[in-house]
Parts: C-alpha cells; sequence; structure tokens
C-alpha cells in the first residue's frame, strides 16, 4: 500500500505517493526522474548512488525514501545554477577527472560536502572524504587534482 510522502529535491518540493520499503534512490530515478544519480552496487560499497540528505552524503541505494520525508536532497541534477555549472563541476570537467562518467556525480557530491565541511582540505583530507565512492577508470590523480582546484577557488 502506498504512502504519501513530502520532500524537497534541488530546492522543488515534491508530494508523491510511495511503496514503505522503496529506496530514496529508486524514487529519484523512477518517480522524479533525476537519472544523474547512478545504481551501482545497491549495497552502499560504490557511492555511485551518494547523494545530499540535508547537506550530508548518504547512500541513497540504503535510505529508504520515507527517511527523506520533510528533509532537503540535492542530487547532481541541483548543483549548478542554469548555465553555471558548480565550482566541483566545473573543475572536474577542466581537470578531466571525468572518464566514463559513471562515479562521477556521486563523486562530485561527496567532495561538495567535503568542501563545504572543509573548504582548504589537505590531499589526505580530501582522499578520506572520497573514500566511499569507487572510481574504476582514473585512478584518483585526477580527481584529487579537480578537488583541489576547486577549494582553491
Amino acid at each position: 500500500m502506498k504512502r504519501l510522502m513530502t520532500l524537497t529535491v534541488n530546492d522543488t518540493r515534491y508530494e508523491v505517493a510511495i511503496e514503505p520499503r522503496q529506496s530514496l534512490l529508486q524514487l529519484l530515478r523512477e518517480e522524479l526522474h533525476l537519472t544523474g544519480t547512478k545504481e551501482g552496487c545497491s549495497e552502499g560499497e560504490c557511492g555511485a548512488c551518494t547523494v545530499l540528505l540535508d547537506g550530508k552524503t548518504v547512500d541513497s541505494c540504503l535510505i529508504f525514501a520515507l527517511e527523506a520525508q520533510g528533509r532537503e536532497v540535492t542530487t547532481i541534477e541541483g548543483l549548478a545554477q542554469g548555465d553555471q555549472l558548480h565550482p566541483v563541476q566545473k573543475a572536474f570537467a577542466e581537470y578531466g577527472a571525468v572518464q566514463c562518467g559513471f562515479c562521477t556525480p556521486g563523486m562530485i557530491l561527496a567532495a561538495k560536502a567535503l568542501l563545504d565541511s572543509n573548504p582548504h582540505p589537505s590531499e589526505l583530507e580530501i582522499r578520506q572524504g572520497i573514500s566511499g565512492n569507487l572510481c574504476r577508470c582514473t585512478g584518483y590523480v585526477k580527481i584529487v587534482e579537480a578537488i583541489q582546484a576547486a577549494a582553491r577557488g
């Protein structure tokens, strides 16, 4: 039996009817058609589904959608302001930190959360901050460089 819930995603308020055991990832992709959030492992191990819930990173595959009731969710679609990319998005593009792109949305959101809490992280702090997000293409060097560039402004 579906339940009615309200949440804010990327500054837009939604009222949706969902199955009680539906994940936040399923809600975002299937109901709200925000497909930037990727489904990787479905076990909270890869970070491809990372979103911000009230400004903190969460694996949306592990969170029931109902847990977002009345809360604020930010997905990759919510970072750019019109045609203006978020500084982390811009740095990822400029520093070649994107290859296949599958991990990129979650990686960018993890980097944003890190920089929001620590605007000038060391390389070690950057590596720790993105440690929940796996990339199989880049070797992380360009990702770290991009985050360092975004931190410099």
